[in-house]
């Protein structure tokens, strides 16, 4: 992969059109979690370092190409200005005079923020016209958002086309630790693939068994692998219409010298609730009145034993019913090995999706894993080896 960051881009004096993902959670006006905000604040301060004058380019829920008053930005400036520590310019459109006059009037130093991209109904189909009128606001531009790299819209594919383009900080940083955990990694490399269902992840299974050495399979997805195999798991959450499937992905793994682990022993209860009665048993006796709901101490000792052997470790998903006690058990114990290994340097270490940076900070681990990613949707398609239009079109020359 080759992209241009900040350091390749002649700045100075310069007006640069930055897509960032401010889409925060907000409840009565006010941010809850100003995470995403804080992680733009070196792309923005880099940029004025360099004379730049950044122009913040965002969405915001979905109104669906309409004007929607609750979903505009200005919800997000006390936020934005805390993290940046000065005055945030706000414009109440994204092209137009509103838009113009802003950017006309901006000093050294300045920061403008203009409203919602999705006002438009041009953005999320990528229209030529509205790419060509917010790049006409500027003389470079910058992809900060790597959570929205994955759909092809105006402000992140079309507006690229149009202007010398670079990744932001968090941008490139995202990508690098990508490139390192699947491009071109230190092998073995270790896939960790948990969550409900195989049907919503066998583009990802199919690629991961052609690209790792090692797949842990946990979750209600194990189930459905377990059940391919002739086991009975009684009550449990499986597909066990997804059975021929489970097994043609056990078969490509064996035939693409992927070793795919799956739980040898489980935890089992007759309900799913905090500190239900539970037991461990063999994962091939589970009772019929019973489901299963994590994995158990031998598995836990199988995945780290497979973790210490490994090299790189891409996670995605939880290895049992983790947001219920006892049943986080198996995920808190990988997870803290993982993040023992990473500390130690002997691993790298890389995660992403909404259920699992839940789970590795539930499990304390999340802050000593060499990356985590809070792009769900384009760390998905990132893992299961779809371009991303967002990232394909800072490629081009």
């Amino acid at each position: 992969m080759g992209w241009k960051s900040l350091d390749d881009m002649d700045l100075k004096g310069k007006v640069v059109l930055v897509r960032v993902d401010i889409n925060v959670p907000v409840e009565n006006g006010v941010v809850t979690d100003t995470t995403r905000i804080d992680k733009i604040v070196p792309t923005v301060k880099d940029i004025q370092a360099a004379g730049g004058k950044p122009v913040l380019l965002a969405h915001f829920g979905r109104p669906k190409g309409k004007r929607v008053p609750e979903m505009s930005l200005s919800v997000t400036l006390p936020a934005l200005e805390q993290a940046l520590g000065q005055k945030v310019i706000f414009a109440e459109d994204c092209i137009g005079a509103p838009a113009k006059q802003a950017v006309a009037g901006m000093k050294p130093g300045d920061v403008v923020l203009l409203e919602n991209t999705r006002f438009h109904e041009g953005e999320e189909k990528n229209d030529p016209t509205l790419a060509a009128s917010l790049a006409a606001l500027g003389q470079v531009y910058v992809n900060d958002a790597f959570s929205a790299a994955h759909r092809a819209h105006a402000s992140t594919e079309g507006i690229a086309r149009l202007l010398p383009s670079a990744a932001g900080r968090l941008m490139d940083a995202e990508l690098k630790a990508l490139e390192a955990a699947l491009g071109t990694p230190d092998r073995p490399v270790t896939a960790v693939v948990g969550g409900a269902k195989v049907s919503t992840k066998l583009d990802l299974l199919g690629n991961l068994v052609e690209k790792v050495d090692h797949l842990i399979i946990g979750g209600g997805m194990a189930n459905t692998f377990l059940v391919a195999k002739g086991v009975e798991v009684g009550k449990s959450l499986a597909e066990r219409d997804m059975a021929d499937t489970a097994r043609a992905i056990l078969a490509k793994a064996e035939e693409k010298g992927c070793t795919i682990h799956l739980p040898v022993d489980v935890v089992v209860a007759r309900e799913l609730a905090a500190h239900a009665p539970s037991q461990t048993v063999p994962a091939t006796s589970c009772p019929a009145d019973a489901m299963i709901l994590d994995a158990g101490p031998a598995s836990v000792a199988e995945i780290s034993r497979v973790l210490v052997a490994s090299r790189t470790l891409i996670w995605n998903g939880p290895l049992g019913a983790f947001e219920i006690p006892p049943f986080d058990t198996a995920t808190n114990a990988a997870a803290l090995k993982a993040a023992e290994l990473t500390r130690a340097g002997k691993l790298v270490s890389v995660a992403g999706g909404g259920d699992t940076v839940a789970a590795l900070n539930r499990a304390g681990a999340a802050q000593d894993f060499t990356f985590i990613s809070t792009a769900g949707g384009a760390f998905l398609e990132w893992m299961e080896g779809k371009e991303l239009p967002g990232v394909a079109a800072l490629q081009q020359d």
